[in-house]
């Protein structure tokens, strides 16, 4: 019994835990789906439709992109959207609020719309107090993001940008903006500051476009920006035709993004410009998807232009937001953090939904591919999106390019906004005959455009073919560019012919400035140039009459004088320093006739005698030598020697009967006289001597000498070589010496006369300007106006070539001038900097399409081959030097030659060293007796050597034997009475 209840207990409490199992794995199954789906099955979201968009096209997408959110369960596989619309008159706000109210006690998650402005912000104050997403696609011009808000459309400062890049592009200088109150991009003002554009702005409306268009008209604007409401553009369109400002001067640009599902029949053919921009990208893979499954659907929201169905930017933008809506769903789906509460709301209680924050923060971090590109937001508002730019064509109205927030303006197709309408337009150019610009060819039987040539010929026959237009190129009558005439009031030449439409283009080297700009228009730039000086070279360059210093500056002169005075002086005193330089002033065989002199002297007693000869011999040179004869003639006796140095002579003296060699003594002292070759004046000899590269007849002994010698060599051949290769530069460097040197100079003179171009821009320019040296060279012009002003270029070029003419002309054509004729040349820089352009009236719609063929022309390198053909490739082009005339050698200077004079110095200081050395050797060497000091004995050598003589008698041991002599035969006759004979000397071999 207890075993049977004892098994009844473990079986119930078995069949309780298999229960409790059961209930746990359902909770958990339970608990992983609610996981796994963190939003609620159903998904209710509201709109707001005013009542004339009910069944609209913007309902049917909006419809729509929910019917294919559900199917597709791509993004919201596990839940449904449901839809609650409702409808409310336009400008009611009253009763849009309590619908509104109406669907927040229901449970939205999200309200989408309305389109209306004024509702539509009510709409946004009631989702912000309660933390609703709300979601719209229309154009709000507050600048200012809103909370809980995400917009769809294009954000309007990104889209004012849009606009004046677009103006800025197709070079818009004068604008009229016609806007309707309470709507569109009034701010477009403020782009057209931006883009430096004349403004005129009017508010209008549909019943006022007519008023608007007449005033416009009367103030020759013909680019007009439109910003109307896009179901009032057909009654600005008839407005259009009935004043007939449909011509290809008007531009017209809409600010719609849906203009080509408009009837443009009426353009097509009469070559008026529209231009829009377009926000859906019909290229798209999305796009053409949707449409192929609308046209399935046979959907209502499609239009269909040209056959081909379109869907509308309003309704693009409510398909998009749906997916935004979705794409924000689908995320906070993938979040598990957090789950998605429905929660149902009143008006009337301050409860918001808790929810609300955490789906917009999804919505607007959520990147979409929608019918408009890609969607993404930051704070609510749309900053990435890309504007296709459309074109009206004969055709049809196309896409020539597109617009980007980062990018800017793209055009793929430059040529659209050439008016290929206009072929048949014939245009007169007027034009004024200047070479290489424009020129008559010398046929006389040629007739029409063929009879010209010439650079602007050329130019506008690339322009013409690029644009598409014919022409008939005339001469302005009076042959002049076009000046204001201030006694008239009134302007002549080309200016004139254009502001009387007498011609429609002007092609010619005409120069852009302020003046003409403000009576006519002028395209882009197609060359830059300046205002120039035009002179003749002179036929030879001036000479100075020591113009062969130039080699050396002027200090290196001086320096070389005193290094010459320095080194001759140094010389001088090194060479009576030093005893090698002091010599016996007599050769061998005059220091053997003074010997016998002496002992006839003293014999005889000829002590007269004997002075007379040595006075006679001083008298002729400094160093003596007896070189031919010496000959003292007596009545009785002579003397006879031979030797091979003194050749032959007599000395016919009386002599003793008997004399004794033996008869001298060691102790005895002789009178010896030496002496030195360096004197001062030969000193300066030798150095001018030197220096010259001639040389002279003396040479140092001593090795002092030398040194000074040396260097002074070397110094020579340095300072020498180097004036040889400088004048040598001198000489052919090729240099233009000229009076003048710019315009400051021109004005400073009166020699020179200088003038410009009767009624051009440069005569203008001088006379307008506010600069103090220009205006006193107009003065200068003005004053001799008969004189110095010519009729063409060609006159102020013969002008020049006259001489003492200086031509102020633009450097392009000085530049043209110079390259043909090599005595000409340009004097200093420019003195503006301004540009030619191609003239039109005012207003004219010419300007704006050869502006951008100028532009293109200029990318392309066309306008530079033109240049070079008629600037540099013609055939007379004169052979000009490359060098520059403007070249010249710079003299040397200390930092090019100053270690010469280092060298100088260095030497010189050697040699003084030197020379005391010898100095103070040969002193002690030349000591006479023991008892003589080395002080004394340097005491009298260099009192001796401050003598300024070059020869001086001092008193030296007498020697036995005459130096440098060998002994030789003595004769002495035994009977000296007789006059034929005598005593013999030979002292030489």
């Amino acid at each position: 019994m207890v075993r049977r209840k004892r098994k009844t207990i473990i079986k119930e409490n078995l069949q309780g835990q298999r229960y409790l199992k059961e209930i746990c794995f359902s909770y958990i199954i339970f608990s992983t789906l609610v996981i796994a789906n963190a939003l609620p099955p159903v998904i209710r979201v509201g709109a707001i439709f005013t009542d004339d968009e009910r069944e609209s096209s913007i309902e049917s997408a909006f419809k729509y992109a929910i019917y294919r959110i559900n199917k597709e369960k791509t993004l919201l596989p596990n839940t449904q959207l449901v839809y609650d619309i409702e409808y409310v008159p336009r400008d009611d706000s009253f009763r849009t609020t309590k619908k509104v109210c109406s669907q927040l006690e229901t449970g939205v998650q999200a309200i989408f719309g309305p389109t209306d402005a004024l509702l539509a912000s009510h709409v946004q104050s009631i989702c912000e107090a309660y933390d609703i997403p709300h979601i719209e696609g229309r154009i709000d011009l507050e600048y200012n993001s809103k909370e809980f808000s995400v917009n769809l459309y294009p954000s309007h400062t990104l889209l004012t940008l849009a606009y004046r890049d677009i103006m800025v592009y197709l070079n818009w200088t004068k604008v009229a903006i016609i806007y309707e109150e309470d709507y569109g991009l009034f701010n477009l003002m403020h782009s057209s500051t931006e883009a430096k554009a004349e403004m005129y702005i009017r508010q209008a409306s549909p019943d006022s476009y007519r008023q608007v268009l007449r005033a416009i008209r009367q103030k020759e604007i013909y680019k007009i920006i439109v910003d109307t409401n896009p179901s009032h553009i057909k009654t600005f369109f008839r407005s259009i035709l009935q004043l007939q400002m449909n011509d290809h001067r008007y531009h017209y640009m809409f600010t719609t993004f849906d203009l080509e599902t408009y009837d443009l029949e009426d353009f097509r053919y009469n070559s008026v410009n529209i231009t829009a921009f377009r926000l859906v990208d019909v290229d798209s893979k999305r796009y053409l998807e949707v449409i192929n499954q609308m046209q399935k659907l046979q959907h209502n929201g499609l239009e269909i232009i040209n056959g081909i169905p379109y869907i509308q930017t309003e309704s693009a933008l409510m398909f998009d937001s749906v997916y935004a809506f979705a794409t924000g769903l689908h995320f906070l789906n993938l979040d598990n953090r957090q789950n998605l509460y429905i929660k149902n709301l009143s008006c009337t209680s301050d409860q918001t939904w808790n929810d609300g924050i955490s789906l917009y923060n999804q919505i607007n971090a959520a990147i979409t591919d929608g019918l408009t590109g890609n969607v993404n937001f930051v704070e609510g508002r749309r900053n990435i999106f890309k504007l296709d730019i459309l074109k009206l064509k004969q055709e049809k109205i196309q896409k020539v390019g597109y617009w980007q927030p980062d990018g800017g303006v793209n055009i793929s197709d430059p040529t659209a906004f050439y008016d290929s309408n206009i072929a048949n337009i014939t245009l007169v150019v007027m034009t004024r005959e200047e070479r290489p610009y424009v020129m008559v060819k010398e046929d006389k039987n040629l007739t029409g455009n063929i009879r010209f040539e010439g650079f602007c010929i050329d130019l506008l026959k690339a322009i013409a073919t690029q644009v598409g237009f014919q022409y008939k190129i005339e001469l302005v009558p009076d042959n002049m560019y076009g000046v204001y005439i201030p006694e008239t009031n009134s302007w002549n030449g080309i200016v004139q012919e254009l502001m009387e439409r007498r011609a429609d283009l002007a092609v010619a080297s005409m120069t852009i400035n302020y003046a003409r700009e403000s009576v006519i228009d002028f395209t882009k730039p197609f060359m830059n140039l300046g205002i120039g000086i035009l002179f003749k070279i002179s036929d030879r360059a001036q000479t100075k009459f020591f113009s062969f210093i130039a080699p050396f500056a002027i200090e290196i002169w001086f320096y070389i004088a005193f290094g010459y005075i320095f080194v001759s002086i140094s010389i001088w005193i090194v060479a009576r320093l030093s005893p090698i330089e002091w010599v016996n002033s007599k050769p061998p065989c005059s220091m053997a006739c003074d010997h016998i002199l002496r002992e006839i002297q003293k014999v005889n007693g000829f002590d007269e005698q004997l002075e007379l000869i040595n006075k006679q011999k001083m008298s002729n040179n400094d160093e003596i030598y007896l070189s031919t004869y010496c000959k003292i003639k007596n009545s009785t006796n002579y003397v006879e020697y031979d030797d091979t140095t003194c050749d032959h002579g007599t000395l016919p003296l009386p002599l003793p009967n008997d004399v004794n060699e033996e008869d001298s003594d060691d102790n005895t002292v002789d009178l010896v006289r030496i002496q030195n070759n360096f004197t001062l004046k030969n000193s300066f000899w030798f150095a001018i001597g030197a220096l010259m590269q001639q040389g002279s007849d003396l040479y140092p002994r001593a090795t002092s000498t030398r040194i000074v010698g040396g260097c002074w060599f070397f110094f020579c051949l340095i300072i020498i070589s180097s004036y040889t290769a400088n004048l040598a530069a001198f000489l052919t460097v090729e240099r233009m010496i000229s009076p003048i040197e710019s315009a400051s100079d021109l004005a400073e003179q009166t020699e020179i006369s200088y003038g410009t171009l009767e009624g051009g821009s440069t005569m203008t320019f001088f006379r307008d300007s506010k600069i103090g040296i220009y205006q006193k060279m107009w003065r200068y012009m003005e004053n001799r106006k008969t004189t110095v002003f010519v009729k063409t270029y060609d006159d102020g070029i013969k002008r020049v070539m006259e001489g003492s003419y200086a031509f102020l002309m633009e450097s392009t054509m000085l530049d043209y001038a110079v390259q043909r004729d090599c005595n000409l040349t340009q004097i200093g820089g420019l003195l503006d900097s301004k540009g030619y352009g191609i003239a039109t009236p005012k207003g004219s719609p010419w300007r704006d399409k050869i502006s951008l063929a100028i532009l293109e022309l200029q990318e392309k390198g066309i306008i530079q081959i033109l240049y070079d053909k008629w600037w540099k490739n013609t055939g007379d082009v004169c052979n000009r030097d490359d060098k520059s005339k403007e070249s010249k050698a710079n003299a040397l200077g200390v930092e090019n030659i100053g270690g010469v004079f280092v060298v100088l110095l260095c030497g010189l200081a050697l040699a003084v060293v030197v020379a005391i050395f010898e100095f103070c050797w040969n002193s002690r060497k030349n000591l006479n007796t023991e008892n003589q000091s080395l002080c004394s004995e340097m005491a009298e050598e260099l009192r001796f050597a401050m003598h300024c003589h070059g020869s001086k008698s001092r008193h030296r041991p007498r020697k036995r034997n005459c130096l440098k002599c060998s002994s030789g035969p003595t004769y002495v006759p035994s009977n000296i009475s007789s006059s034929n004979v005598g005593v013999h000397y030979n002292y030489f071999n």
